[in-house]
């Protein structure tokens, strides 16, 4: 009982409660002993091994809470009130009129809007959407297909499902009846895909064109496309398939990246990449924290590239729907059926709470998904594994970032006073509630027992026990995350971290609707700590809980995921349109 780290702790009687049976063990065994007894005294000696380490552990509280920012302005103040301004600008410039949606359509992209997207401009307005103009996302997905004629990205369809063991769907939307159906080689269940586009265009009978397209059946993304090539139809190859599942893949879905910046799986960091020791290292651009190619640290940060369940990388020009993608690689993004089908996943009102009886700290439970640990690879730096030893304290030696007020002898004037960036060992796990409570995709049994014996591990949780909690951390598994909009609902704070792009990513303002998250959470401590310890802290974490459900209520409903699937099927269409020639994309040339 004695040798009970106290730091490890997740509340003060947690804490305390190893020194009170010590000292009652201890007792017991001084007073069994006969009263004659030569040293019996001496022994309550041994009080001390549990009482110093709860003495120490009391200090370091009472120190952490002392150098805790109160008075200045944090920098996390600075990006919230940054991102308002940004978010709101954005909002004034959507356009007001069909022309002005054609005609800023046309100045983005540099080509007339699909067939179609008159329709689809009614129905937004009708709906209320707040986004007109924000697609650029479903553009990044769909335009390096356009240097394709219609005719040839049919044939790499149809290619593709004949190709064994590639895994896709191939879905055809009928525009007369409003119905998808898909087929695959040898699958029954399509995940919901089909269900998925009936609920959400079952109604627009005669409106929509006839499409097909495929679906990736997998949760990690497909589609690498080479750089500087166009597939040559009398090659009679217009992709490869390459089998990575459980294996490293970073140098695979990095290999046209810029030369400079490949380190291989090595790991290794590029000077530009070092974190800046003068600042908290919080995210302040969202698109460069997700360039797999400004971030060759990240190849042994995270599942997806150190042992991913299964990937079957495609390489080449194959239109595929994924619902999330990291930034070198080109699946067409589709919503998750989870947002929408899925009863897990959906928020419930009913089963909130109000801000006032959450409680105050970050809470994640889940299963550590992402990677399978196997004899050829380190669980330790698979990406969940990494944020539950970092939130259970069980990195010894660690040393985490915080910012303090400097004293005032140092900063004679208020326009020289700022905070001060310090280190220390202390982090205090009364703020975190995060534990595992499925440990499994092991390849042998002993990396899913070092875990076991490693992390302190949960039961089952109820589904819904994180909208008990102020501050609720997501993160990606095998693939994207499907909690994420129903926490966002919530009026929790959802602190995000994630590689993957998603179809909302136009419409989402990280520091307003989220705090973003960095893959190494070097920030993480002090994110945390200043977001419960501190009463601007707090309120400021009220606030962006309440603008992220706020603003999920008016652009993340349900309206909202048809809007972008409809627009999208309508960019599918001139795709596989078989009259259509190649178009110029924009930004991109060979």
């Amino acid at each position: 009982m004695a040798s009970i780290d106290p730091f490890i702790q997740l509340s003060e009687l947690d804490a305390v409660s190893p020194v009170i049976a010590s000292l009652l063990a201890l007792a017991q065994i001084i007073y069994m002993l006969p009263r004659s007894a030569k040293g019996r005294s001496a022994l309550w000696a041994l009080a001390l091994i549990s009482l110093g380490p709860y003495a120490a552990y009391t200090i370091a509280m009472r120190n952490a809470r002392s150098m805790t920012l109160h008075s200045l302005e944090h920098p996390i103040e600075v990006l919230i009130r940054n991102a308002q301004a940004d978010f709101n600008q954005m909002l004034e410039r959507q356009s007001k009129t069909y022309a002005d949606a054609v005609n800023e359509y046309q100045r983005r992209y540099e080509v007339e809007p699909p067939p179609g997207f008159e329709a689809w401009y009614e129905f937004a307005v009708a709906n209320q959407s707040p986004i007109i103009d924000e697609f650029d996302t479903i553009y990044e997905s769909v335009s390096p297909f356009w240097k394709l004629s219609g005719k040839e990205v049919v044939q790499i369809m149809n290619d593709a499902q004949d190709t064994a063991d590639i895994d896709l769907w191939l879905c055809t939307f009928s525009g007369k009846t409003a119905e998808t159906h898909c087929i695959h080689p040898r699958r029954n269940a399509d995940r919901h895909v089909s269900d998925l586009m009936n609920r959400l265009l079952g109604d627009l009978r005669g409106v929509l064109p006839d499409v097909k397209f495929l679906v990736n059946h997998l949760d990690e993304p497909r589609v690498l496309i080479p750089r500087l090539t166009h597939p040559n139809p009398s090659a009679k190859q217009w992709f490869t398939v390459t089998d990575l599942s459980e294996r490293p893949t970073w140098n695979a879905i990095t290999k046209y990246c810029p030369s400079h910046v490949l380190q291989g799986e090595n790991g290794k960091t590029s000077p530009q990449t070092e974190p800046k020791t003068e600042d908290l290292p919080l995210i302040t651009n969202l698109s460069a924290a997700l360039d797999l190619c400004q971030h060759p640290e990240y190849a042994n940060m995270h599942g997806l590239f150190q042992g991913p369940p299964s990937f079957r990388l495609i390489e080449g020009r194959v239109p595929v729907l994924s619902t999330g993608a990291p930034s070198t690689m080109s699946d067409i993004l589709i919503p998750s059926p989870a947002y929408v089908l899925e009863d897990e996943f959906l928020y419930n009102a009913t089963f909130d709470v109000p801000w006032p009886q959450k409680d105050n700290h970050l809470y994640w439970t889940g299963s550590t998904t992402g990677a399978v640990a196997s004899a050829t690879n380190d669980w330790h730096h698979f990406h969940r594994q990494r944020f539950i030893s970092l939130a259970q304290n069980l990195e010894p030696g660690r040393h985490h970032l915080y910012l303090t007020s400097p004293p005032p002898a140092s900063a004679p004037t208020a326009g020289s006073h700022k905070p001060t960036l310090t280190t220390s060992p202390f982090l205090n796990p009364h703020n975190y509630h995060v534990f595992p409570t499925r440990i499994f995709q092991c390849s042998a049994p002993q990396p899913c027992r070092e875990q076991a014996s490693h992390f302190r591990a949960q039961s089952w949780q109820p589904r819904d026990a994180a909208l008990g909690a102020r501050l609720v951390f997501d993160l990606d598994g095998n693939g994207i995350s499907g909690r994420f909009h129903k926490l966002l609902a919530s009026r929790s704070l959802v602190l995000k971290q994630t590689l993957l792009r998603e179809w909302h990513d136009d419409r989402l303002a990280p520091w307003l609707h989220y705090v973003p998250v960095s893959v190494g959470m070097a920030e993480l401590p002090e994110v945390v700590r200043w977001l419960v310890e501190t009463e601007r802290g707090r309120a400021a974490a009220r606030e962006l809980g309440r603008a992220g459900a706020e603003w999920a209520a008016r652009a993340v409903r349900e309206v909202d995921v048809k809007l972008y699937v409809w627009r999208l099927v309508l960019e599918l269409a001139r795709l596989v349109d078989e009259g259509r020639g190649a178009l110029a994309v924009v930004g991109e040339s060979d």
